[in-house]
């Protein structure tokens, strides 16, 4: 067991890419590399799916759901206990506060244990057709899977992911980002000690260009379940399709945050800051748009930008953080743009003006938690995902206005409501658009309950027993009852 796997894991060992590339991770917010890692290819692409195959044929079929289950649970153990561990090594890559994502991993033994418990119970149903015939159905494993995972929650997405696949007998090959694979091959050893056989979980880092593509094209995988940016997802089911193999997308979000004028100002201050700038903004279903009823708007954008600018901005490591660092120089300095372009656009800079960091820190990758009001729900900082810790103020005058602005997105993944009205939060709720939906609270992913959107943010559930559906295929089988030859020509 390695401290730190940088190399391919395919077939239950750690090897080296076929043709020997690395490429560098890096620590973000100390502006550092951590790791050569292993640069897959095409051809080790190929590798992996064979190594699936030959498990999905060969052990990870001999297992029962019995053996599946406990070996799903002692992977979440395994997970559990490492969890301080895992943690400092996914914040340092990610450049994540340490204590979100130790909450982070916490949410992945939770996911492992959910579906642990499904592994044995996949029924299927039988039927009377008619006198002379019964059927019953069978759910059997889609096959080899290939996963994309994206960087901003690498541990976590892996085991939404390989949870679910795993309870219902599918073999995986799991991509993750480029910039954060660390946790990801570190799941990969752990499922081995935990029991689950080599070849099962194979884990594939490398560019999306080369590696996803190859994943998403090749014709020994017969399902794709991605995570990340809209256009990629796009580019995904487009070569897909090619071999039609089934495929899941979890996609870009543009997500509201709706308070009315009688909701409780102080709970909405306080929820709408963790549903904005939890992970320096860099979640799908961030709530980077806050709509707010003209009669409480000012107060709200007085007590929000108060409190936005009291947020610890710092190193990740240090518990005291509330928000880290971005995933990389590049990615900040795009977020930044979209600030220059929201106050191009008539927005108003509330918070967000100024950034003090302690020493050996890479001040290049941070945004200080950004507050723009006074814009309107066309502008493009409105309509387009920023993905980093800036969120938008924008005023509406009644339901119909706040549902209508909810809902003029390409996005339909999360949004919260906040009201004292519990008849107005639950017609909210059904009329906007997106696969969650918060009633005074931000928290919208819990494992268990479906998360996935409408629209361009994709389709597909997962942390949910709904999530089973994305990795079984129906068998119907039928049996003749009848002492009599099925005879019907009569011949």
């Amino acid at each position: 067991m390695t401290d730190n796997p940088t190399q391919l894991l395919i077939g239950g060992e750690l090897r080296d890419a076929q043709d020997g590339r690395t490429f560098p991770t890096y620590d973000p917010a100390h502006g550092g590399e951590l790791a050569q890692v292993a640069q897959g290819g095409a051809a080790d692409v190929d590798a992996a799916v064979s190594s699936a195959r030959e498990a999905l044929n060969g052990a990870w079929m001999k297992t029962s759901p019995a053996k599946r289950a406990r070996a799903l649970n002692r992977l979440a153990q395994l997970l559990d206990e490492r969890t301080d561990e895992l943690a400092e090594l996914e914040s340092r890559n990610v450049g994540k506060a340490k204590w979100q994502c130790a909450a982070e991993i916490k949410v992945a033994v939770a996911t492992l244990e959910l579906f642990a418990g499904t592994a044995q119970h996949l029924y299927g149903r039988s039927h009377v057709v008619n006198p002379a015939v019964v059927s019953y159905t069978l759910k059997e494993p889609v096959g080899v899977v290939g996963a994309i995972i994206p960087w901003n929650y690498p541990l976590m997405m892996a085991a939404w992911k390989v949870a679910p696949a795993l309870a219902a007998a599918n073999t995986i090959v799991l991509k993750p980002a480029s910039a954060t694979p660390l946790t990801a091959l570190r799941l990969g050893e752990l499922a081995l000690e935990a029991g689950i056989p080599a070849g099962v979980l194979n884990v594939v880092p490398g560019p999306g260009a080369e590696v996803g593509e190859a994943i998403a094209r090749h014709p020994g995988i017969d399902k794709v379940a991605f995570t990340g940016e809209t256009g990629t997802g796009r580019r995904i089911a487009q070569v897909a399709a090619e071999t039609l193999k089934r495929v899941s997308l979890e996609l870009g979000g543009k997500s509201p945050n709706i308070v009315f004028a009688d909701a409780d100002l102080d709970a909405a201050v306080i929820g709408s800051l963790w549903a904005i700038y939890y992970a320096a903004g860099q979640s799908c279903e961030a709530r980077s748009r806050i709509l707010v009823q003209d009669e409480v708007y000012d107060t709200f954008a007085s007590a929000f930008a108060e409190r936005a600018r009291s947020l610890k901005v710092g190193d990740p490591l240090e518990a005291e953080t509330k928000v880290g660092s971005l995933i990389s120089r590049d990615h900040a300095a795009k977020v930044r743009g979209f600030v220059e372009l929201g106050l191009a656009d008539g927005g108003e800079l509330l918070a967000g003006d100024g950034l003090s960091l302690g020493d050996g820190l890479d001040a290049d990758a941070f945004v200080a938690p950004t507050v723009i009001g006074g814009v309107t729900n066309d502008a493009r900082i409105c309509q387009e995902e920023v993905f980093g810790p800036v969120v938008t103020l924008t005023r509406f005058a009644d339901e119909a206005e706040a549902v209508g602005f909810a809902n003029d997105v390409r996005y339909g993944l999360a949004a919260t409501v906040w009201t004292g009205d519990g008849g107005r939060g639950h017609r909210v709720a059904q009329r906007i658009r997106s696969g969650a939906v918060g009633i005074n609270t931000p928290f919208i992913a819990f494992p268990g309950v479906p998360f996935g959107g409408f629209k361009e943010s994709g389709y597909g559930r997962e942390q949910s027993i709904e999530a089973l559906d994305l990795y079984t295929e129906i068998k119907a089988v039928l049996q003749n009852t009848s002492p009599k030859p099925v005879n019907p020509l009569g011949v």
